[in-house]
């Protein structure tokens, strides 16, 4: 259902995996960065959005509105609308990027799966949908990086541990916590607030939960990603505070 996604996905990671010396670990990682730049514009619309949001908890008019109607949602609710309408602001801005990587992590999941394919079937199927001249040398690909394997759910195995630390899923719940963190619109409304320190908690917690159950390639993914979004909207905040501070 996703193979106008999974297919240019698979072609470009072999693409890249084949440019950067079979190295499919690296592979992830530049791809990663390359989705992320390639949706730079939604992203930095979203960081308008959420910055026009958090500007507008300290306007006096959304504070007399939020103190006039406490009592009544849903003429506070009319009235919000009104105020984001006068200042130009989309209630879904911060929402759309979201959206939009559902299908992109969906596709990447499908692309690794496939491209990490061990039985004969699985690779015909997948050598089948790449467009590249010389697949039949770059299948089965390595699916080695660090110490992970990763077609399979990532373990750091310790001799003196009788377990396998899930190092990438820790990781992915610390940086998904200080990027959701970071980006989430503050609020003093005390069911806003309430909302945003769920997310905060929730949203880590889930993306840990796929990391740590799922294939490793896409844990790389989710890292890379919170790593590479937490750099591009401090330095967004830079650009902004330096452009402000230029005004005034």
């Amino acid at each position: 259902m996703l193979d106008f996604i999974i297919i240019p996905f698979s072609n470009a990671l072999v693409f890249i995996y084949n440019l950067l010396g079979q190295n499919f670990g690296l592979a992830i990682i530049v791809f990663t960065i390359l989705v992320r730049l390639a949706t730079y514009p939604i992203t930095a619309s979203q960081t308008k959005s959420m910055k026009a949001q958090q500007d507008l908890q300290k306007d006096k008019r959304w504070q007399a509105i939020q103190k006039k109607y406490k009592n009544d949602r849903e003429k506070l609710a009319q009235e919000q609308m009104k105020l984001y309408q006068e200042l130009g602001i989309n209630p879904l801005g911060s929402c759309l990027p979201t959206l939009i990587q559902f299908p992109i992590i969906i596709g990447l999941y499908w692309a690794v799966t496939r491209a990490l394919a061990s039985t004969p079937i699985e690779l015909l199927n997948f050598a089948r949908d790449i467009g590249l001249p010389n697949v039949a040398e770059l299948i089965p690909l390595n699916s080695q990086f660090l110490w992970m394997d990763l077609a399979q759910p990532e373990r750091l195995y310790l001799g003196f541990i009788p377990f396998g630390i899930p190092v990438l899923a820790i990781l992915v719940a610390i940086s998904s916590y200080f990027q959701t963190k970071m980006m989430s619109p503050a609020s003093p409304d005390g069911q806003g607030a309430q909302m945003g320190q769920m997310m905060n908690i929730y949203m880590p917690l889930l993306m840990a939960y796929i990391s740590y159950i799922y294939a490793a390639g896409l844990a790389l993914y989710f890292l890379t990603g919170n790593l590479f979004s937490m750099a591009q909207y401090a330095l967004m905040q830079r650009s902004a505070n330096s452009a402000k501070a230029a005004k005034a």
